[in-house]
């Protein structure tokens, strides 16, 4: 599910809010003691991110999906895209899990995100270090957020239907909205 560029964060309680980390988006899918990860592209960079794999190893449930974004925090806590691109902290990349499309064998891509959501937070709730649920406000907040991000210099909001499925390509249910990033 790829999120629509957006120019106005929606202001309605309808809507879930994320911080849109400055990183590489992964799905990260554990079978068993098999654990991949994979860009949205469909590389495999399971043997680049050992924190990571080592993180989804840890979690009891022994067979999910899920959708998230590799990244590298700085000093200051937030994310660091020069210092992930460079690849020489790839021993300290994290993710921030925002999605899941499967757990022990059943397909959540149809189930409304805010079901998915609480899916995600009981698998995450005893969480191994490397992976973080990504947190996200509701409703008329929306704009509130986006200020504070960018007043904090932060990469931008990514806001969601709350009742969106999770669907291959590009969907207007998730807008994604870039303050003036560090780098511009």
């Amino acid at each position: 599910c790829i999120p629509t560029r957006g120019t106005r964060v929606p202001s309605h309680s309808d809507w879930i809010h994320e911080v849109k980390q400055d990183g590489f988006r992964l799905i990260v899918s554990r079978d068993g003691e098999r654990v991949r990860l994979f860009t949205r592209n469909g590389y495999d960079w399971t043997s680049r991110y050992p924190l990571i794999v080592e993180a989804t190893r840890r979690i009891r449930t022994k067979q999910f999906v899920f959708d998230g974004e590799a990244v590298l925090l700085g000093v200051d806590g937030i994310s660091d895209f020069d210092g992930l691109y460079s690849g020489q902290h790839n021993d300290e990349i994290q993710l921030y899990a925002f999605d899941i499309l499967a757990l022990d064998g059943d397909d959540l891509r149809k189930l409304p995100l805010h079901l998915r959501k609480t899916n995600l937070a009981r698998l995450l709730a005893h969480r191994a270090d490397g992976i973080h649920l990504a947190p996200f406000e509701q409703g008329e907040i929306g704009p509130d957020l986006f200020r504070a991000a960018c007043d904090m210099m932060l990469e931008g909001l990514v806001s969601k239907r709350r009742d969106s499925r999770y669907r291959p390509g590009p969907s207007r249910d998730w807008i994604k909205i870039k303050t003036r990033s560090r780098r511009q």
